[in-house]
């Protein structure tokens, strides 16, 4: 009876039927002291050669039952947590300790703890937790993952890069089995913790989603070498597992172009403009000859019911038009970094030819309200196509920038007047554009419009974030700069004359 017991419970805790479980809590606390009893009665029995050998266990019941306790209270503050009750499911996880237990299921109490106490708004404490568990089962990289998102959340750079670093390495080793505990217990653990919300909190991310945050950040954050070689290996882990391809097109990863994106802009800020070149083509030559000769993309009217599927083409519209402005993004992405590259090189005449591309390529894109003709001034629209309009506009005015301080460097003036002013009306709070543009004002003699531009531009002109924008839309450091004491100084010579 007391076997089959342990079996109900087993198919209980794998069917998650927890509140069936808490009916019978009372029948199932009582197997502990009862089944020790009936475990030394039946091995003083087989000592005296009075068991059959049918009769022998397969499962050791004492061992089962502690099993199947320890899971319980794994599930069930795992359910808790998931539910929002953090004390709650902190208490049970605590009651779990004094259990005995396999050393990676005491490292799941530890991870869970840690996640309840970082959800109290006490981080110091979780990443104890998540320390306890790594010391506890040094396999349990979830509690790896969970520091460095709360070294993120604390704003530590340095123990974010090196926990992701510990993280990527931890996820290139084989997994490692028990097999101990496949002897032991047929009805294992992972057969027990069938709990979605469980499996959800314990869950590990993907190796190559670990390597490109670590390829990112390090960029981001001044390691551009690193970051660099660290966005070469991700390349290349892509293109020799066909599974991680799979990966990157079934989730929310970023897309291969973006990727090939992020390594040429790394590329360039490593000083390596060859190798950004090289990685442009390459996305250039891939969605070239998918790109529209024409993309408008129409606005929903105010009358516009939620009735209904979208109109193709609308703002609403997630499917082939925004598939289509990504592409141009992408191919304009790569135009913009290969003019950054002739700018570093000081080819100033190739990279008004690529500048000019990426200007020709957004000019296809056009977005419209109903019963209006088309323009090209971006809308405020929610959701992922909105983003997309966005980066367009900084693509815009970071192409028009580019190209106009290319003229400036080659002395057309007129040329680069034209381009910094468009540069300035497509992102306003782009500065280089707007000191630019007073210096063009400034050697055409317009001196007093060029003071006035420069001091709009430092007080009014605020840089958007450049951490919200992809890497390949930061401002490039290939660009002359202009030295503002000079620019003031010029401006009181100018009031003072």
């Amino acid at each position: 009876m007391l076997r089959l017991l342990c079996i109900q419970w087993a198919l209980w805790l794998s069917t998650c039927r927890l509140k069936t479980i808490q009916d019978f809590q009372e029948e199932l606390s009582s197997l502990s002291e009862t089944l020790g009893t009936a475990v030394e009665e039946e091995r003083r029995s087989a000592v005296k050669g009075n068991t059959p050998e049918i009769l022998r266990l397969v499962v050791d019941p004492k061992k089962l039952k502690d099993l199947l306790e320890i899971c319980t209270v794994i599930t069930q503050g795992g359910e808790r947590l998931s539910g929002g009750q953090n004390s709650e499911a902190l208490s049970e996880l605590q009651r779990g300790l004094s259990l005995s237990a396999p050393r990676n299921l005491l490292a799941n109490i530890h991870l869970l703890s840690g996640l309840c106490l970082a959800n109290m708004g006490r981080p110091q404490m979780a990443l104890q937790c998540h320390k306890q568990a790594l010391e506890t089962d040094a396999s349990c990289v979830r509690a790896l993952h969970q520091s460095v998102l709360i070294y993120r959340q604390l704003g530590n750079i340095q123990a974010e890069i090196d926990g992701l670093r510990l993280l990527n390495s931890a996820l290139m080793l084989p997994p490692a089995t028990d097999a101990s505990l496949v002897e032991v217990f047929p009805l294992s653990a992972p057969l027990l913790l069938r709990s979605q919300s469980l499996s959800s909190l314990l869950s590990v991310p993907s190796s190559i989603s670990v390597l490109h945050s670590l390829a990112m950040k390090c960029v981001l954050h001044g390691r551009v070498s690193e970051g660099l070689e660290h966005y070469l290996d991700l390349l290349a882990v892509l293109h020799s597992d066909s599974q991680h391809i799979a990966h990157v097109e079934a989730s929310d990863f970023p897309r291969l172009p973006v990727l090939y994106l992020e390594a040429g802009a790394a590329s360039l800020m490593a000083g390596r403009p060859a190798d950004c070149m090289a990685l442009c083509d390459e996305v250039i030559s891939t969605t070239s000859d998918l790109l529209p000769e024409r993309l408008i993309l129409e606005e929903p009217g105010e009358d516009d019911g939620r009735l209904g599927e979208p109109e193709s083409g609308s703002l609403e519209a997630l499917g082939s038009d925004q598939d289509r402005l990504g592409m141009m993004l992408w191919t304009g992405s790569a135009h913009l970094l290969q003019a950054h590259c002739q700018a570093h090189l000081k080819d100033w005449k190739q990279a008004v030819t690529h500048y000019t591309r990426c200007i020709n390529l957004m000019g296809k894109v056009h977005v419209v309200k109903k019963g209006f003709h088309p323009h090209n001034t971006c809308v405020d629209v929610a959701g992922e196509l909105g983003l997309k309009l966005t980066y367009l506009q900084r693509l815009k005015g970071l192409s028009l920038a580019g190209r106009g301080i290319s003229f400036t460097q080659r002395d057309q003036l007129r040329e680069a007047l034209r381009d910094l002013q468009l540069s300035r009306q497509a992102s306003p709070e782009y500065v280089s554009a707007g000191l630019w543009l007073g210096e063009v004002l400034w050697r055409l003699r317009r001196r007093r419009e060029a003071a006035s531009c420069w001091e709009n531009t430092w007080s009014t002109t605020m840089e958007s974030s450049l951490l919200s924008l992809p890497l390949y839309l930061h401002d490039p450091k290939s660009w002359p700069s202009l030295d503002s004491t000079e620019l003031h100084d010029r401006i009181q010579d100018l009031v003072h004359t």
